[in-house]
């Protein structure tokens, strides 16, 4: 006769649940020690520079903050109103993304992503940010009444771009960006940095405030200083010396009695005041370190 299967016996893991629940307690400890001693631990930070608008922080790469940096410099040396800086943020931030690009639509190059066959300049001149700024203020104020017109029409006017709309987005943050440049708002613009590779000439440096500025500093012993005519165009200088100074290895810079340094930790994210003689109209851009 055929047998009839048996059921399987139920075998009962005695030890199942309070492994489970000693394995689930072990974890535990392990994420909060992990938790611990992640906090007790220096956080790599990156690199990078940002500007305070209120309680917003914009985050930039240094060459993109750098260029910015540029951009309105060349706009007060000309005697321009914030509004010209603003505008030509906005278009830098839409054509580019603030960077010095040697590609773009057809012959497009640049900042600005002018065109040598529209008469812009030629392919080099077009990759200088001080030149490719200079064209676009030359263009900008030939706009009637640019200052009091909706930013994306003047930003139109100037480059004649297939998207006339797309540089409105960006005016909240180049207004911000451009506060923090020109001074209006001191202390705006930091960068954390690593200590510098190298550091260029401090005539160099000098020449190039200079002529994006137009002011004379004096050069020597490894720092450059410049007493200016007023606060707002010293916070300006401070904060285009922060701006470029992963580019020139700058290790410090002081306005008056504030003081930034280079550094990766949370003091390079900010200025702090020191003991000095400065009166608050002179800059100071400190270099050590190779050359």
């Amino acid at each position: 006769m055929p047998t009839r299967d048996r059921p399987a016996r139920r075998v009962r893991h005695r030890w199942a649940a309070p492994v489970g629940c000693l394995a689930l307690a072990v974890g535990s400890v392990f994420v909060a020690g992990y938790v611990a001693i992640d906090q007790l631990l220096p956080r790599a930070i990156p690199q990078g520079c940002s500007v305070q608008g209120g309680e917003q922080r914009l985050s930039y790469g240094s060459d993109q903050l750098e260029n910015a940096a540029t951009i309105s410099a060349i706009g007060m040396k000309r005697g321009l109103p914030a509004r010209a800086v603003t505008i030509a943020l906005a278009t830098a931030m839409q054509e580019s993304k603030l960077r010095n690009l040697d590609y773009g639509d057809r012959d497009s190059l640049g900042l600005f992503q002018q065109r040598p066959s529209q008469g812009w300049g030629n392919p080099k001149q077009l990759q200088d940010p001080v030149y490719s700024t200079n064209e676009f203020y030359r263009h900008l104020v030939k706009v009637d009444n640019y200052a009091d017109k909706p930013l994306t029409q003047v930003a139109q006017k100037v480059q004649r771009s297939g998207f006339p709309d797309a540089y409105a987005k960006h005016e909240e943050n180049a207004i911000t960006l451009t506060q923090g440049l020109t001074g209006a708002r001191p202390g705006a613009v930091t960068c954390r940095l690593d200590p510098p590779t190298r550091t260029s000439s401090v005539h160099d440096v000098a020449a190039d405030l200079t002529e994006q500025f137009g002011i004379k500093p004096q050069a020597a012993d490894g720092r450059i200083v410049a007493v200016v005519s007023n606060e707002k165009l010293a916070w300006a200088t401070g904060a285009w010396a922060v701006a470029h100074a992963q580019r020139t290895g700058a290790t410090s810079v002081s306005v008056g009695d504030q003081r930034w340094q280079r550094s990766r930790d949370k003091s390079a994210a900010s200025w702090s005041r020191f003991d000095t003689t400065a009166g608050p109209t002179e800059v100071t851009i400190a270099f050590t370190g190779p050359r």
